[in-house]
């Protein structure tokens, strides 16, 4: 039996330092990184980590009733037995379902002309006796005879891809391990094109496998020489041709193989100029190219395959309008963007570039866009849509009688009234001037006169615009009396391209403050107060986590901090990470600039870790992520321990065989959402009252 722990465990200091741009940093918890990482092996480095593990059992352990009475309300507002809306592609019709207790999906399919459903592959059974699995790539060959998948065991996000004969049920002896990247089939559906992750967790290659032979023998399509550029393969929406392309934060270079003639010589649409992002779709044999090139908000040009490189402006970029997305059908094209932070749908015709078609939504505030939509020829579309009230919802768009059709409501077994709660968007003022979105919800006859909990969640990086999105497990704080926010920072795209620019690189504190200023200003309009906010965020959002703590600790009554990006000046000069040089053109690079160096220190969370008081906070980490290594975490947690003047409760929780996104299956997701929430209300006094 494992001893009790007395008291925290600490971590041993031991003296490294580095000099660069003339200052020394020291750095006492640079063993906790296994120096044979990506293998951790480490005895002092394991002991550590588990007297945490340890140390964060032995606090929740009171709280597992908490946790219970968490979860099973959770569990309760999720439909076991539920299915995925049918979609046809083809001569087949494809769905996905759970099974009442199952963790995994299973995906069927059935003939067009009827018969039986087939079960073409069940994630449980391939799950079965392992502590972590996630089904990664996914597509069926054109023939519609075979199944190309990948699968992650450990949570290292290496895939090995295998296939499936649909036909008979076998599986071919064709295994390609250590892929990253999606599985596209040629035209005659005996190549598989994937990528494969090199050394340092990059994918710099597009292959292609024929079917049948040794995979050392597989065809190099494309190799990446550029450090930091990732290489993507895809499908045209037309499936005509496959895009081979590559980049990284900021720049981005496309390549177009014809699907049915995957080794032809790639069709270069324009060479790579930094800070020039792009894409490309195809409709008869027009290209259709969405990028930034003459304005921050995108616009759509035309090209031809002859001259792809000359680019005619179709849709002209507004300040008005954020343009996203572009997808080409046969009749028909569609555009997708956000106008005032909402989301637009538009239709519009090939002939008529004046002919727009907007599809309306219900709500003053919501999430929407194209859904599942595998067919070129189609009259109609498949619309995902939800609101912070309203419930996961599939439509049909016809294109005929331009109207919306419900096919599927998100079901929530134990019960929901929408009316019973009010959903706001509000806009508060940043310190800089800058009007700063935010969502809220809360139960009707929530008091909004200071007393209220409030919770604050918050992403700010990569133009991730966090979307005004549903969500079940959310409900057990808001029917508990808490004012649920999402607050919609610089660093997102929320609000237009400029709106992501303006929180990265050497404007990155811009994200941070604007989290800060949209607490305090939701408790100067009276929906909470100071100490009343918890608050959480992961990975960057994590780092988020980290620096509002330093610059703002007394904000905040709890806070939660998922695996957190806090030892960002580190991180930034270790070039065998596997995001480090990619991730440059988002934060800076601190080994060749001095100023790049001199800002990141200045806010990097592990970094900036001073003698105060620090709010009850709950740290998590994955042994096995490769995105943000169990280290940040862990060497976070050690300097807080060692340097915060505070008796507020720290724990912190690495899970020993996932990756960054926590555990897989869907019951094990929600026990940690329920854990999270049971340290939220225990730290905020309403754990009691809340069993």
């Amino acid at each position: 039996m494992t001893k009790k722990l007395e008291k925290p465990p600490v971590a041993e200091q031991r003296p490294h330092s580095y000099e660069r741009h003339g200052y020394t940093i020291s750095d006492p918890y640079h063993w906790l990184k296994d120096q044979g990482y990506p293998e951790v092996d480490d005895k002092d480095v394991l002991d550590y980590l588990q007297a945490e593990n340890q140390w964060f059992e032995q606090n929740m352990e009171g709280q597992k009733a908490l946790t219970k009475t968490l979860f099973e309300e959770m569990k309760a507002r999720i439909k076991e037995d539920d299915s995925s809306v049918p979609q046809k592609d083809g001569d087949w019709i494809y769905w996905t379902r759970f099974e009442e207790g199952m963790q995994y999906k299973q995906h069927y399919r059935k003939s067009v002309s009827g018969g039986k459903a087939q079960l073409i592959l069940d994630e449980n059974t391939l799950a079965k006796d392992k502590d972590y699995f996630r089904l990664g790539a996914m597509a069926v060959s054109h023939d519609g005879k075979l199944l190309a998948f990948s699968v992650d065991d450990d949570g290292s996000e290496r895939f090995e891809a295998r296939i499936k004969n649909l036909e008979t049920g076998e599986m071919l002896a064709d295994v390609i391990p250590g892929t990253l990247s999606s599985l596209v089939w040629s035209a005659d559906s005996k190549n598989l094109l994937y990528g494969l992750a090199n050394a340092n967790w990059r994918t710099d290659n597009a292959r292609l496998h024929v079917l049948g032979t040794d995979i050392a023998k597989d065809i190099e399509l494309y190799k990446e020489t550029q450090d930091g550029f990732t290489v993507g393969i895809g499908l045209t929406h037309s499936e005509k041709y496959i895009s081979i392309a590559t980049g990284d934060n900021e720049t981005s270079e496309v390549r177009l193989v014809p699907t049915d003639n995957p080794t032809a010589e790639p069709i270069l649409i324009s060479a790579r100029q930094k800070g020039r992002e792009y894409s490309v779709e195809e409709h008869d044999g027009k290209l259709y190219i969405l990028s930034n090139d003459d304005h921050v908000n995108f616009r759509l040009a035309t090209a031809t395959l002859e001259n792809p490189g000359e680019w005619n402006t179709l849709i002209a970029g507004s300040n008005d309008f954020y343009l996203t997305d572009v997808t080409t059908f046969k009749n028909f094209y569609v555009t997708e963007g956000r106008q005032n932070g909402l989301d637009q749908v538009e239709i519009r015709s090939y002939a008529d570039p004046l002919s727009i078609e907007r599809i309306t939504f219900p709500e003053a505030s919501y999430n929407a866009g194209l859904d599942d939509n595998p067919e070129y020829d189609s009259s109609k579309l498949r619309i995902s849509y939800e609101s912070m009230v309203t419930p996961d919802t599939i439509y049909d768009y016809a294109l005929s009688d331009k109207k919306l059709t419900t096919l599927k409501v998100q079901e929530i077994p134990s019960g929901y009234d929408a009316s019973q709660y009010t959903t706001e968007r509000l806009m508060v003022k940043a310190r800089d001037g800058a009007m700063v979105p935010v969502s809220l919800v809360y139960k009707n006859g929530t008091k909004l006169d200071d007393s209220a909990p409030l919770h604050l969640y918050a992403y700010g990086a990569y133009g991730y615009a966090v979307p005004p999105s549903f969500s079940t497990t959310r409900l057990s704080l808001v029917d508990r009396g808490f004012v649920y926010a999402i607050a919609h920072i610089r660093g997102g795209d929320d609000l237009g391209r400029n709106w992501y620019l303006q929180g990265k690189l050497m404007q990155r504190t811009n994200t941070f403050n604007d989290f800060v200023d949209v607490a305090k200003g939701l408790a100067d309009k009276g929906y909470t107060a100071k100490g009343r906010i918890t608050a959480s965020g992961g990975s960057a959002g994590g780092e988020l986590m980290g620096a509002v703590v330093n610059s703002d600790p007394d904000l905040w009554g709890a806070v939660v901090a998922h695996v957190p990006f806090v030892d960002v000046l580190n991180t930034m000069q270790d070039e065998s990470l596997p995001l480090t040089p990619g991730e440059w053109p988002e934060w800076g690079n601190p080994i060749t600039d001095k100023a790049a160096f001199e800002y990141i220190r200045s806010y990097s969370p592990y970094d900036q870790v001073s003698a105060q008081d620090y709010p009850a906070m709950l740290i998590t980490g994955g042994l096995n992520d490769p995105r943000v290594t169990y280290w940040e975490p862990a060497k976070w947690t050690a300097k807080l321990r060692a340097t915060k003047t505070d008796n507020n409760m720290l724990l912190m929780k690495i899970n020993m065989g996932a990756g960054h996104g926590g555990k897989s299956g869907r019951w094990n997701r929600v026990e940690e959402v329920a854990e999270e929430f049971a340290f939220i209300l225990w730290q905020m006094g309403m754990a009691e009252k809340s069993e």
